[in-house]
């Protein structure tokens, strides 16, 4: 949606909302996954991935597959929820979807790598982090935010 949009049937529905936003966030995930195999946050796997690190916080130390699997598993948790919530906001406030999705991208990106990730210890501070691991996650919660947007819109219109 647009600004300006209404949902195609004319009412707003956040059952309706949310399950764009599930689908959304689905291919949003791909999509971020696919971007950040494209341009990683370092020329060399260092296992220092957030999600990497919260999944030790949460086991305790893992073997290589166990670890690799969990880190996988909250990036696509977190990264569909955060669909759904995103599909719910847009039935209320479509301004929500500005830039063609990527503004939600960026602010999910500064919400979780800039504040939240750091504050836990699960993520150095920006300061500390160099240009590419930068603009390898500026990069990846970007595309995230678009194709969550651009598969949102499609199954909202269908619904």
């Amino acid at each position: 949606m647009s600004n300006d949009e209404q949902p195609r049937n004319g009412q707003r529905s956040l059952a309706r909302g949310l399950l764009a936003g599930l689908a959304g966030g689905v291919a949003g995930t791909i999509a971020m996954t696919f971007a950040e195999r494209m341009f990683p946050p370092k020329a060399e796997d260092t296992g220092d991935e957030p999600s990497e690190l919260l999944a030790d916080k949460l086991a305790g130390e893992l073997s290589p597959e166990a670890r690799e699997f969990v880190a996988e598993g909250i990036e696509w948790t977190l990264g569909i929820a955060a669909g759904g919530v995103y599909g719910m906001l847009a039935e209320y406030y479509p301004a929500a979807t500005s830039k063609e999705g990527a503004s939600f991208g960026i602010a999910l990106e500064a919400l979780t790598h800039e504040k939240a990730l750091p504050a836990l210890g699960l993520l150095r501070p920006k300061e500390e982090q160099t240009v590419r691991e930068l603009a390898s996650e500026m990069t990846a919660f970007t595309a995230y935010g678009v194709a969550t947007e651009m598969v949102r819109r499609f199954v909202r219109n269908r619904l």
